[in-house]
């Protein structure tokens, strides 16, 4: 296996007056490779996380690589996930020995879109996707199962609508994207003073219909978890894809992490949550911090669909 390392991290929200994807991602790109004095056309492999569904039109990201520059022509590929997916698709691509770096990033822009019908798309194609159920109310019935499991006090509920969750633990919802570099071994150290590497990742799935799963529980997070590494060894802290308050108590039970852990000190998604580009943002906040000397060791985690349905995790570490 190839050392890989995070060496650039870059993010931007922004108001709901931005005209298209490209724009969003101009900024963040251009900065992610001036930190370590590279250009676009130095990267080797180019991947790219985001949703067709919310432009509502097929090959959307397409448009978004003006973006990056492809002519002359790059090597580029594109998941339909959060960019932390994208992020796996370079590293494994970095372990092939095809090239040296790569550049990650991720961009939703929700503004122009019905966010919580654009979810219910992810749903069971047969038996619930078609009623179109709120995002919030699917959130609402896995804490509701974490009240009844006792695992969660039932604090004062909020709105009747998406009880037992209130208002305030609705998650924000915002345009922005997301940028990282990555390099492997000793390119990696000249780019950088302080490499942030990935120790190790692994990603899992649970199974799509809700009533097949335990609500209060995240198997495939443990299990991701114990394939990247995450054997019992300290962290520093963890950063959690968490959108709703209650998805933190399932983590920590599925990481084994105790309340000695801190959990997000960055701010965490629920200061800003680019769709398609949160679970991202958690691995590079944790690659800064890192950078910046705040710890040694750290976990980052990212989720997509319905009630924590597919889980990434990474283990990151510096020298």
């Amino acid at each position: 296996m190839r050392d890989v390392a995070i060496v650039s991290f870059s993010q931007a929200t922004f108001d709901q007056t931005r005209a298209s994807e490209s724009e969003l991602l101009l900024p963040v790109l251009d900065e992610v490779v001036a930190k370590v004095g590279m250009t676009k056309q130095d990267i080797g492999f180019t991947c790219s996380g985001s949703t067709d569904y919310l432009a509502g039109q097929p090959f959307s990201f397409v448009a978004a690589l003006d973006a990056v520059g492809p002519w002359p022509p790059i090597s580029e590929s594109h998941v339909e996930m959060d960019g932390a997916w994208a992020l796996y698709e370079a590293w494994l691509w970095l372990q092939s020995g095809d090239s040296d770096t790569a550049l990650v990033y991720a961009f939703g822009k929700t503004s122009s879109s019905d966010l919580s019908r654009t979810l219910a798309l992810q749903l069971d194609p047969y038996a619930v996707g078609p009623l179109f159920p709120d995002s919030h109310g699917l959130a609402g019935l896995q804490a509701r199962a974490l009240i009844d499991a006792g695992l969660l006090a039932p604090t004062a509920a909020g709105a009747d609508t998406y009880a037992p969750l209130g208002p305030a633990d609705l998650p924000p919802t915002t345009d922005g994207a997301a940028a990282v570099v990555l390099a492997a071994g000793d390119q990696a150290r000249e780019l950088t003073d302080n490499p942030v590497w990935i120790r190790g990742i692994d990603h899992r799935i649970e199974p799509q219909a809700l009533g097949l799963r335990d609500l209060t529980d995240s198997t495939s997070t443990r299990t991701a978890a114990k394939a990247a590494g995450h054997n019992g060894a300290p962290i520093d802290f963890a950063e959690l894809h968490t959108r709703y308050p209650h998805e933190e108590v399932v983590l920590r039970r599925a990481l084994d992490l105790d309340d000695s852990v801190p959990v997000n000190p960055s701010g965490g998604p629920r200061n800003a949550d680019p769709f398609m580009a949160t679970g991202l943002i958690r691995i590079g906040a944790a690659a800064q911090r890192l950078a910046d000397g705040d710890g040694r060791r750290a976990l980052a985690h990212a989720t997509s669909g319905a009630c924590l349905q597919q889980n990434l995790v990474s283990i990151l570490e510096v020298a």
